[in-house]
């Protein structure tokens, strides 16, 4: 995969970043189209997708109605005649009238075709708290879609990812749902256009270290990454795993981590009850059980609806419960 052009380092926003990937994305391939709700004029409810309409015309960046089934039916049906769609979610809490289509169509087509079929579809999803926003503003639903077979699961969390990753999801001949976290929008980092970061589904160490390991992805990279320099003032030394993607997981890396620390602590905003944390805690176990010396600690949300936005960062798992698990990890 390379860029047509001239390739330069910049320093941009996670939203720009994506908007970046999706401009290349057009303009090489014609193929590739943007839907949803209201990202051709307006640019989108974040303004990921400002100016795409502007200069890719209306056929290829398409305000839809409101109407998330239609959106992701219409989107499989343009996949079946050779085309790239990539569609827009306004907010996680409204996927679910599309999710019927995603599970039993949009998941199954390749299966039920024998092989024959592909399904090139990229469904983004802004996810997560942190904004105050009202409810089904901020939910984190990763593990209901990770859970179903034939989807792909990713979610970026610095803005090289973000743009990495979008042009890898696109280029994919499966559909991936790309969680995209929302409060992390306007966090800035460099972006080399010339230069993957690495496969879309595998892991990457953000910061090493030798007491213990901590995997997050998507907006919990960042707390994990404050916990770590928080405990290095304490003298112990925390190493970071971001997973990148959910579904498939990258085992390999986190047992390899997890085997050189003995200790994990699994960090995610969703709820810990069923969250991707406990099938990480399982295999792990499974994988590790002699090389670890302590129990897998999981640290997320609450099993409990989005509370009001004056309540999220209660609800949030921040600094402080990131290192109370660390604290007991160590403990044993």
């Amino acid at each position: 995969m390379a860029d047509t052009k001239t390739a330069t380092v910049t320093r941009m926003p996670i939203a720009k970043a994506i908007n970046e990937a999706l401009r290349s994305s057009l303009d090489s391939d014609p193929k590739v189209l943007v839907m949803g709700e209201d990202v051709g004029k307006l640019g989108g409810v974040f303004r990921v997708t400002d100016g795409l309409q502007k200069d890719f015309g209306e056929e290829r960046v398409i305000d839809t109605p409101l109407a998330e089934s239609g959106i992701v039916g219409t989107a499989i049906g343009m996949a079946l005649r050779g085309y790239r769609p990539v569609v827009e979610i306004q907010f996680d809490g409204f996927v679910f009238p599309a999710y019927d289509q995603i599970v039993t169509q949009l998941a199954k087509m390749h299966a039920r075709a024998l092989g024959k079929v592909r399904m090139p579809v990229v469904i983004r999803i802004p996810y997560g708290g942190g904004i105050g926003a009202v409810e089904h503003h901020s939910e984190s639903p990763e593990a209901l879609f990770a859970h179903v077979a034939g989807l792909k699961c990713v979610s970026p969390s610095n803005a090289a990812d973000a743009y990495w990753m979008m042009r890898q999801a696109i280029e994919s001949d499966d559909p991936v749902i790309f969680f995209e976290p929302k409060r992390r929008y306007w966090d800035k980092g460099e972006v080399d256009t010339s230069a993957i970061p690495g496969p879309l589904h595998q892991a990457r160490v953000a910061r090493e270290g030798s007491d213990l390991t901590l995997v997050a992805y998507g907006p919990m990279v960042k707390t994990c990454l404050e916990a770590a320099a928080a405990a290095e003032e304490e003298g112990r030394s925390l190493e970071v795993v971001d997973l990148r993607s959910i579904s498939p997981l990258d085992f390999d890396t986190v047992q390899r981590s997890v085997e050189r620390t003995g200790r994990l602590v699994v960090v995610h905003e969703a709820p810990v009850f069923l969250g991707a944390g406990a099938e990480i805690a399982a295999r792990v176990t499974e994988r590790s059980f002699y090389h670890l010396e302590a129990p897998v600690l999981r640290v997320g949300g609450f099993h409990a609806p989005y509370p009001p936005a004056r309540l999220e960062d209660e609800y949030l798992p921040g600094l402080d419960r990131v290192l109370d698990a660390v604290d007991r990890a160590l403990a044993y």
